[in-house]
């Protein structure tokens, strides 16, 4: 995974109805094991946010809970003030869309869209016209008559989201709902989800634990694990300014070390018994001189070079910096990934973009820097 660059998601919403969650000291518990612990979490009206983590983190059981599926063991789940903590599902203004997709199969596409109006009694002159609403919001007008079985995965998952949108939430959720589908079908979809929230205005709150598609596809991030939040941000400072070790191993990939702290002043330097690593001072405000701590450096932060065969590359002006083995290569397409060996015996992964990879190759010993500002502190054994 490389950087994001600038979000799909950038957009100015349709003027929302409605759909401010607030959470407010949420638990959820099943006999001894705690899923969600004292969790606080305020969703902006109107806004796309991600629910990331782990499978077992709390993020489906979170979902669960504002949609009324789950009873929480403590705390209040609010809707623009409104207490739902002990409402029942079929009366919250929220919907779900749920991974499996749930489609009843002896109906039409229309008939399963239909079906939640008919349960809420909906006059019958008013649900053709909002069926035939719902299924244009998501692109499948001419396909009213047809059964699950003669749709695609895809098109499926689109009348999954029509049947959910038909019935006019405030909030809607998404538990997982393309993770049944191929890498291309997905993307199309999480721009058809894209373009859906960009149009209706609504709050989306959608569960994932697969990283790129929470960067690109929300204005939030909530990174949860073990049932409690780890952090809170857009996609930028998620990704370039991890809360803790954790964070910045599951979003993207990372080289770890374990070094010594040996001074900070203008600068945090840090060193084991092979390797010294520099960093901005303000990385170590909680740190002190003899602490064991963790270092952190994305792989396309890092600057791989070759050198003469037969020679040691000499030390460059940066000082963190080092002689490397390569021990291969990928070709991903827009970037070049390098497995190399420090001399203290460390692997850690290298990508360049494949138009400026350098001519280095498995068995070459090679140069790799990286600047100052790429390193991060964190508390040793943290990303456990």
């Amino acid at each position: 995974m490389t950087a994001p660059t600038t979000s799909t998601h950038d957009h100015q919403p349709a003027k929302s109805a409605g759909g401010r969650i607030t959470l407010r000291g949420l638990k959820k518990s099943y006999g001894e094991h705690e899923a969600i612990k004292q969790l606080d979490l305020d969703v902006r009206d109107g806004e796309f946010l991600a629910l990331l983590g782990p499978s077992g983190c709390g993020k489906t059981t979170l979902l669960r809970m504002i949609a009324g599926f789950e009873a929480p063991s403590g705390g209040e789940i609010l809707l623009d003030g409104e207490d739902l903590t002990t409402l029942p599902a079929h009366k919250r203004p929220v919907n779900t869309v749920f991974q499996s997709y749930a489609l009843f199969p002896h109906m039409t596409v229309a008939e399963n869209v239909a079906y939640g109006l008919k349960r809420a009694r909906v006059p019958k002159k008013e649900i053709g016209p909002r069926v035939r609403e719902a299924l244009e919001m998501v692109r499948m007008d001419g396909f009213a008559e047809r059964r699950p079985d003669m749709l695609s995965g895809g098109q499926q998952q689109r009348v999954a989201l029509a049947r959910a949108l038909v019935n006019r939430p405030r909030v809607l959720l998404l538990d997982e709902p393309m993770s049944a589908l191929d890498r291309k079908l997905r993307e199309e979809m999480q721009l058809e989800l894209i373009r859906l929230h960009t149009e209706l205005g609504l709050t989306f709150i959608f569960v994932t634990h697969d990283q790129e598609e929470a960067l690109a596809m929300s204005d939030r991030i909530v990174v949860l694990y073990d049932g409690v939040v780890q952090q809170l941000g857009e996609s930028e400072e998620i990704y370039g300014s991890p809360a803790n070790a954790f964070v910045a191993g599951f979003i993207g990939r990372q080289n770890f070390y374990d070094v010594r702290i040996d001074a900070i002043d203008d600068l945090t330097r840090m060193s084991n018994n092979r390797i010294r690593i520099e960093a901005p001072a303000e990385q170590a405000e909680t740190f002190s001189a003899g602490d064991e701590v963790q270092v952190a450096i994305r792989p396309e932060a890092i600057n791989i070079t070759p050198t003469s065969p037969g020679t040691v590359p000499a030390a460059g002006p940066d000082p963190n910096s080092g002689a490397v083995t390569v021990l291969g290569e990928s070709f991903l397409g827009d970037v070049v990934q390098y497995l190399v060996q420090a001399s203290d015996g460390h692997e850690m992964l290298v990508r360049v973009s494949s138009v400026d990879a350098p001519d280095v190759h498995e068995g070459d010993v090679a140069r790799i820097t990286w600047p100052v500002s790429a390193v991060q502190v964190f508390a040793a054994g943290s990303e456990e």
